[in-house]
């Protein structure tokens, strides 16, 4: 593939994306919405994160790991806890990455 060729892909991918979310965004910030859709809504990025993270810690590699053995996991419930004892998104990140570290290296 040549450079030309990427930059356009990656050109119509921004054209694209922008497209799809721009007038909705356009459209809503301009009206009041009801309280229960607004905290409908506020469940989305929440949703959204908890199932790419989920993903990522119960199938490392593309493979389901659902045993003691998944340092992911393990890693995974340490930083929560951290989070929800603390309130510090660097803390728990630091946290977990140690953890996962001292885990993969203990349960290989």
């Amino acid at each position: 593939m040549s450079a030309g060729y990427i930059w356009t892909v990656i050109a119509g991918m921004a054209v694209a994306n922008f497209l799809l979310r721009f007038p909705p965004m356009a459209v809503l910030s301009r009206i009041s919405l009801p309280e229960w859709l607004r905290r409908w809504l506020s469940y989305v990025p929440v949703s959204v994160m908890v199932t790419l993270v989920v993903g990522e810690v119960a199938r490392p590699n593309g493979q389901w790991m659902l045993s003691a053995a998944n340092p992911y996991l393990w890693a995974s419930f340490f930083t929560g806890i951290i989070y929800w004892r603390f309130r510090s998104f660097l803390g728990a990140t630091l946290a977990g990455v140690i953890s996962f570290l001292a885990l993969k290296a203990t349960l290989g």
